[in-house]
């Protein structure tokens, strides 16, 4: 088990894991920069920022599925 998930981390860090790492990539980043722009208006709107971290992880979590729906496999 440890020696698949090795072996995963190995191909995406060399760009071998995905057929189209520049889409993955694309679609990571605009994971990361929905998370990060939830917890600044949430914050901006007076939730406490352990709220805001919580509900930014979930709907990044929840969003995840959708973005990387189509990304295929070498």
């Amino acid at each position: 088990m440890w020696s698949m998930a090795r072996n995963s981390i190995f191909l995406f860090l060399r760009g071998k894991l995905f057929a189209n790492p520049a889409m993955v990539y694309r679609r990571l980043a605009i994971g990361i920069v929905t998370a990060a722009l939830i917890v600044a208006v949430l914050t901006e709107l007076g939730v406490p920022v352990w709220a805001a971290a919580l509900l930014s992880g979930l709907a990044g979590g929840l969003l995840q599925p959708y973005l990387f729906k189509d990304l295929r496999y070498r």
